[in-house]
């Protein structure tokens, strides 16, 4: 018998949750099966999926195939349909020890094939935690699961449900726990990150969250947040970027685009002098700051002069790693509904954005040439800044250890030391 062979698609916090998967199939003695943990946010996003269930069903003869995550939640149907899938589950599910028990192979044939409830009314926080996923140096903890917006292009809320989140103490206590097995940098992640807390008693806030972290653990030596939607920065969150040594000076924005017209389309909450002003605050607060973002090229109606401005925010933002979508319709959502753009202007759109973030990375990595900085070492020859940017070294290193380094060059899209 063999474990069981697990397949991520999509986000930080679907690995995260392969994790917890993979800790509560061993716990229920499930061998010799194929899970693929999907991902909804685009069409391309489902149809991978599909290409990645006849692979492992090919490679896997045999073998159960359990399929859940967002696309499963959102669509289950869809993969219900499909001959090599044995199970479908939802996102709640998932995470459930009761699920993991009925897969084993007295079991497996005789549940419910389709084992999908609604995901609108779960309201516990997302409370399988794992100590210690990512890499031995950087360690991922969920803090927050769904989300209450509706921007008109996602499904995600359909398939995460609404926003909840984990107690700030149940928080701390894990990362006190990974401090305590070696790990020099905590990533907080969730759905909607900026949420946490609506839903807790008193409403804290995220930057609440950060501050109690960096006072009651104070042995963690690096502190990172994962994507915020910077229109809901508080101000605790502002004085941490400022005050915090300890917070990474790295931020991923969820701005999606950069015009007014588009954006009030997509039902974001954020104009683009929004964006602008908050990054400005950002770098005022932090010089040494750098941003990623989220940028959609081609949402329905976007003409040339709307795409421009997205094009010109790259540079008002001075924004560094971009994560270039090619808007693509999702069934159910408003977005889907709208008069759409060409498939050859959204490919060309996106080639355009992703261009303009190569020679911001370009223009990043040039400046940080003969400076110092504190590297994590993923591996002997690679590590990471403050910055999030990727270091190699010509000589070994102490591996999950924090290394000081002088910048000498660049090498391909990561700088050398």
């Amino acid at each position: 018998m063999t474990a069981p062979v697990f397949s991520t698609l999509g986000c930080r916090l679907n690995a995260y949750e392969t994790e917890a998967m993979s800790d509560l199939a061993a716990r229920a003695g499930l061998t010799d099966a194929v899970v693929v943990n999907t991902c909804a946010v685009t069409a391309e996003a489902v149809r991978k999926a599909k290409k990645e269930i006849r692979r492992l069903s090919r490679e896997n003869p045999g073998a159960p195939l359990i399929v859940t995550g967002c696309a499963a939640q959102t669509e289950p149907e869809t993969f219900a349909e499909m001959p090599e899938v044995t199970r479908v589950i939802g996102n709640a599910e998932k995470m459930q020890p009761e699920t993991w028990a009925s897969m084993t192979p007295d079991l497996i044939g005789q549940t419910e094939r389709v084992q999908v409830d609604d995901i609108m009314s779960v309201r516990e926080t997302a409370g399988h935690l794992i100590d210690g996923f990512g890499t031995r140096s950087r360690a991922y903890v969920q803090v927050q699961n769904g989300c209450d917006h509706r921007c008109t292009f996602c499904i995600i809320p359909y398939g995460r449900g609404n926003s909840r989140s984990v107690p700030a103490g149940v928080v701390v206590d894990q990362i006190k726990r990974l401090v305590q097995a070696g790990y020099n940098e905590v990533v907080l992640t969730g759905v909607d990150l900026t949420s946490w807390g609506a839903d807790l008693p008193a409403e804290p806030r995220l930057g609440d969250l950060v501050r109690r972290i960096l006072k009651l653990v104070p042995d963690l030596p690096r502190l990172r947040i994962s994507s915020i939607d910077s229109i809901e920065a508080d101000e605790a969150l502002m004085e941490a970027i400022a005050t915090e040594p300890r917070l990474m000076p790295h931020l991923h924005l969820s701005l999606q685009h950069g015009d007014d017209l588009i954006l009030k389309r997509m039902k974001r909450r954020h104009l683009r002098d929004d964006a602008i002003r908050f990054c400005e605050e950002a770098q005022r607060l932090r010089p040494d700051m750098t941003f990623g973002a989220d940028i959609i090229a081609g949402f329905p109606t976007e003409t040339e002069a709307h795409f421009e401005n997205s094009l010109k925010l790259v540079e008002e933002c001075r924004l560094t790693w971009l994560h270039v979508f090619p808007f693509s319709p999702r069934r159910g959502t408003p977005a889907a509904r709208m008069p759409q753009v060409h498939g050859t202007a959204i490919k060309e759109r996106a080639a355009r954005l992703r261009a303009a973030g190569a020679a911001r990375v370009a223009d990043h990595l040039a400046g940080q040439v003969g400076r110092h900085h504190r590297v994590l070492m993923e591996n002997a020859r690679m590590g990471r800044t403050e910055q999030f940017t990727e270091v190699t070294f010509s000589a070994d290193q102490p591996e999950s250890q924090i290394v000081p380094a002088m910048i000498t060059g660049i090498d391909g899209d990561r700088l050398a030391a």
